[in-house]
């Protein structure tokens, strides 16, 4: 089954990095973050990737094309006179990996269809590429497959930092306590599973996936929640990122479930 993984935007948010690289490129550990969702995947056996790329796509190919040189012992033989390179052992996952150039200002739900023809007809499973979690994909894909509806995310609660005010009607604060995921609402983590018909859902490159589409899929029962009450954060801002960092140093990174 495929993995296809957004990483097309412009990254705003985190301008400060991602004005000179893609934020699904901004590394955490000495390795980009794109690369952690993806072992996240291999780890479960899901290794055949489709990136949608656009901002800076040419550096997200360029890694690629360089990661099997990069991890790999090789020796350049120029004695005589031309480049014999010899490959001794290599270290890569076993990946295929197909980057796409989905366009520069291409919103969510286009990128996902101007990949449709490398998809094919069927099931795949979707993510953003600047978050981490450590949901079981196995798990994911076996409730979506038991529900037979067209879409599946996985929807976490953000465990809050500010404090709780319960305020009356005459707007007197009542009483105060510190917030827990039971006070906020499920957020869209990403971490989706597809069925083909998804694609009738898509329009054009204007078309944002959180909007009409899932809108639509919502109203007629076609999409469906998986709630997971386990580790996620993506890396919107330079604190998130110095978050993830703090954790890969401390060896208490959640997402991390394979040898480092």
């Amino acid at each position: 089954m495929k993995v296809v993984l957004l990483a097309g935007g412009f990254g705003t948010r985190i301008s400060e990095q991602s004005q000179f690289k893609p934020k699904p490129m901004l590394e955490i550990g000495g390795k980009p973050i794109l690369w952690h969702i993806m072992k996240e995947y291999s780890y479960y056996g899901f290794n055949e990737f489709i990136i949608c790329a656009g901002y800076k796509q040419h550096m997200i190919k360029e890694w690629f094309a360089d990661y099997f040189l990069h991890n790999s012992d090789i020796t350049f033989d120029f004695t005589r006179g031309r480049n014999d390179m010899t490959i001794h052992d290599q270290h890569c996952e076993p990946w295929k990996v197909t980057v796409v150039d989905t366009g520069l200002h291409t919103m969510t739900g286009g990128r996902i269809k101007r990949i449709q023809k490398y998809v094919g007809n069927e099931t795949f499973m979707m993510t953003y590429g600047d978050g981490v979690c450590d949901v079981n994909i196995q798990k994911l894909l076996a409730f979506h497959q038991s529900h037979g509806k067209i879409a599946t995310l996985t929807a976490v609660k953000m465990e809050q930092q500010k404090g709780v005010l319960e305020i009356d009607g005459f707007n007197a604060v009542r009483s105060f306590r510190e917030k827990n995921t039971e006070d906020s609402s499920p957020v869209n983590a990403g971490y989706m599973v597809f069925n083909p018909d998804i694609f009738h859902y898509l329009d054009n490159d204007e078309t944002v996936l959180e909007r009409k589409p899932m809108e639509r899929l919502a109203e007629e029962g076609q999409l469906m929640s998986y709630l997971y009450k386990g580790f996620w954060q993506c890396m919107d801002t330079q604190r998130e990122k110095e978050i993830l960092e703090k954790m890969l140093e401390e060896g208490k990174a959640p997402w991390v479930k394979w040898a480092m």
